[in-house]
């Protein structure tokens, strides 16, 4: 049954150089616990849409245009305190920096108690049973005891598992991840994906994993999508997108990837994506990544739409196919 429906989603920023358009006509459906990965290189638009579903664009932001459906109820549009009524219980956000999460003045206990008792009518003895509940599941250790303390007496690593503690408290149906694992060491990464995974068979919840690491969405997602210059390029199954990807921009991800360099042999060089990623404030009428595109052609002049190709959707007038999707895949 779909949970979250995003429909021709479109996210703007007013500048002093112009209207920066971060997020344009983004589309794509969430099934209930499903897993998506949102990737794409800086700049791509994949926080913003995160951002935009959870209703946190501040001015000089906005939400230009187009639907969020979560659950059949329309959240763009809703006031601040409708909002406030899914967030944290329904719907909830893991942030890059847990510090965006956690208090420093305020103890652990304090604030995961508050979270509870923001959203439920339930004794404060109750609410303090479930934030060592919660705590003991994304394995913190002695949690009754690490109640007490204070956010800088943890280190990051398990900073970011109190604000996935936190998150997980109300065991919502739609969980935003943003990059939380992406300041952490590859140990501690590796033990918090394999928890996220675990919590999130257990809850049943839909979570989106926005990230720059196509190693983490391989491990974790059930479907990609790749989003470049505010709109998603191609989206699909993550085995089918990362196997025999058809989007050169998707190509180009992949192949910046040391462990895809294996397969070349020794000394051969590191392939990387000409060029730089385009000023959102100057894109043109065509294609965004067609300067950078060794398929470019003059089809591209135009913007394509998001076409079904093999299980999956392309925006691209020249996508990889047959023999050069699996050359790409290959190196």
């Amino acid at each position: 049954m779909t949970l979250l429906t995003v429909d021709n989603l479109q996210t703007e920023f007013a500048t002093r150089d112009g209207v920066l358009r971060a997020v344009q006509g983004v589309s794509f459906t969430l099934e209930r616990g499903e897993v998506l990965g949102l990737v794409g290189e800086s700049g791509s638009g994949k926080s913003v849409t995160g951002f935009s579903i959870m209703g946190l664009v501040d001015p000089p932001g906005r939400i230009a245009g187009g639907s969020v459906r979560f659950d059949g109820q329309e959240l763009v549009g809703q006031t601040e305190d409708q909002l406030r009524r899914l967030r944290g219980k329904r719907i909830a956000m893991i942030f890059q920096d847990p510090m965006m999460t956690l208090n420093p003045v305020l103890s652990v206990e304090t604030q995961m108690v508050e979270t509870v008792l923001a959203h439920e009518r339930v004794s404060k003895a109750e609410a303090r049973r479930r934030a060592i509940e919660a705590l003991g599941r994304v394995g913190i250790a002695s949690p009754e005891s690490r109640l007490a303390q204070y956010p800088h007496q943890f280190s990051g690593g398990m900073r970011q598992r109190v604000a996935i503690a936190i998150a997980l408290l109300h065991k919502p149906d739609l969980i935003i991840a943003d990059e939380p694992t992406t300041a952490l060491d590859v140990t501690v990464q590796g033990q918090i994906l394999y928890e996220m995974q675990r919590l999130v068979r257990e809850v049943g919840s839909a979570l989106i994993w926005i990230t720059h690491d196509l190693a983490v969405i391989a491990g974790l997602a059930d479907r990609v999508a790749v989003m470049y210059a505010g709109r998603i390029v191609e989206d699909g199954p993550v085995a089918a997108v990362l196997d025999h990807p058809r989007h050169p921009y998707t190509r180009g991800l992949l192949d910046s990837v040391p462990a895809n360099n294996v397969a070349r042999g020794q000394g051969a060089r590191l392939r990387q994506i000409p060029g730089m990623t385009p000023s959102l404030l100057k894109l043109g009428a065509g294609c965004a990544f067609r300067d950078r595109c060794d398929r470019a052609g003059e089809r591209c002049g135009a913007m394509p739409e998001l076409a079904s190709v093999d299980l999956r959707r392309v925006r691209c007038f020249y996508p990889l196919t047959g023999a050069a999707a699996l050359a790409a895949a290959a190196g």
